[in-house]
């Protein structure tokens, strides 16, 4: 398992635009993979699910990917979050 965590600093925080981004590479991948935000989780394959979280700036969350393409997932999702201004990472992925 390889984890991102980080600080969501788009100011509408995880909502709409930035969650289909999110969701958009997420879904690129066959590792099983979760966002955490607040001891919630979320399948950040589903945009539903993703926005239920509300997560808001500022907010402190977790990726996990699990499965045969996690490095690629976990190196390819932190890209394109911190690439468009979605997210800042607070520590590398483990």
């Amino acid at each position: 398992m390889k984890n991102i965590c980080g600080k969501v600093i788009e100011n509408v925080g995880l909502h709409a635009r930035p969650a289909s981004v999110a969701v958009t590479e997420a879904s690129k991948y066959d590792s099983n993979i979760t966002l955490q935000y607040m001891g919630r989780m979320a399948n950040m394959k589903s945009i539903i699910q993703v926005m239920k979280l509300s997560v808001p700036a500022n907010g402190e969350i977790e990726i996990q990917c699990e499965g045969e393409d996690e490095e690629r997932a976990v190196a390819g999702i932190a890209e394109i979050l911190e690439k468009k201004h979605i997210i800042q990472r607070t520590k590398k992925e483990v």
